[in-house]
């Protein structure tokens, strides 16, 4: 049954003050201090709780500053939270993102408790195909590899050869070594795999409702506005705003790539808290934020992760006539990226 506790931790005491005040300082240029005492006791008191009883947080790197680096125990993209979800020694994991990684972990560790903040936490990609679509196009292209990105249901995974996401994809689709692949859902991210690969992909026509509103002549005119900016975009984004970047990775290449060049200036295509989270262990650069959110991200709150600490609610669970098929699409997924 759904619980909402309306008492939660409020008081900013010496107690609370001494057991964040090392992690405000890490966060304190991009949280207000005129905040802080909002979030410290419920930060306090999570961190406690999930110690207490064994519960670890798998933070995605698109969720608040407060989430990402104050309760999490792991965080990253979705290839690094499938991998942890197996390799956390925790009964019990609360997944700070949305439906589908929660049904991942999941997948991966069946033994394992599986709980989300909110259920509602969907994606559009996920909801732009279903397994009877799949069924059709295997139909129509018989004997055509299909490779999913783990951004769909664990049904649609049952009915897929191999899962990828946007860090290994084009790994895994010239792993295979076929002529041609059927490569679902995301439109955007199988037409830019197309580009580097000389394998023909069939694609569907799915789109991430946050890259798909970047536009190419949004990002050229910041490029107008800053002078040495550099822009680097999520590959859910359109070939044509891909095309007028200057690096396209994974959340965690992306990453990656500003700790390691350190550009002056910096402008992330991609969901609105990935700069402000990335900006924390790179203080010497100017972060310039277009800001379109993920809606479906921001469903997670810090509230509705003391929720599930609190009532043990909502479990995620897969229906057991496809567990076993999708969990080995995600299984050859991880085995690839391990060779």
């Amino acid at each position: 049954m759904l619980q909402s506790n309306t008492s939660y931790p409020s008081e900013y005491n010496s107690e609370v003050r001494n057991s964040t005040d090392a992690l405000y300082a890490n966060v304190a240029n991009i949280i207000p201090e005129v905040e802080w005492p909002f979030h410290a006791p419920l930060i306090h008191e999570i961190n406690k709780l999930k110690k207490e009883r064994n519960i670890a947080i798998l933070a995605h790197n698109y969720q608040t500053p407060e989430i990402f680096h104050c309760v999490a125990d792991v965080v990253g993209d979705s290839l690094k939270l499938a991998y942890a979800s197996k390799e956390v020694d925790a009964e019990t994991i609360i997944l700070a993102g949305v439906h589908f990684m929660a049904e991942s972990a999941k997948l991966i560790s069946p033994e394992k408790k599986i709980l989300i903040p909110d259920m509602r936490a969907g994606c559009s990609l996920a909801e732009s195909i279903t397994a009877a679509d799949i069924r059709l196009l295997k139909q129509k292209y018989p004997g055509v590899p299909v490779v999913t990105y783990v951004n769909t249901s664990a049904e649609v995974k049952s009915e897929t050869d191999v899962c990828v996401t946007s860090g290994n994809a084009l790994h895994i689709v010239e792993s295979l070594n076929v002529p041609r692949i059927i490569f679902l859902p995301d439109e955007y991210l199988a037409k830019n795999i197309a580009k580097q690969t000389n394998v023909e992909v069939i694609y569907w026509h799915g789109k991430c409702e946050v890259h798909e509103r970047f536009t190419p002549e949004e990002i050229l005119s910041y490029k107008e506005q800053h002078e040495g900016l550099v822009v680097i975009a999520h590959p859910e984004c359109s070939p044509e705003v891909v095309d007028v970047c200057d690096f396209t990775g994974s959340t965690a290449n992306m990453s990656d790539y500003v700790k390691e060049k350190q550009p002056q200036k910096v402008l992330m295509v991609t969901e609105c808290s990935m700069s402000d989270n990335v900006s924390v262990a790179n203080k010497n650069v100017e972060f310039i934020r277009p800001c379109n959110l993920c809606g479906h991200m921001k469903r997670v709150t810090l509230k509705k992760i003391y929720d599930s600490i609190i009532y043990n609610q909502h479990e995620v669970t897969v229906d057991p006539q496809y567990a076993d098929k999708a969990r080995l699409s995600i299984e050859r997924m991880l085995e690839i990226g391990r060779n």
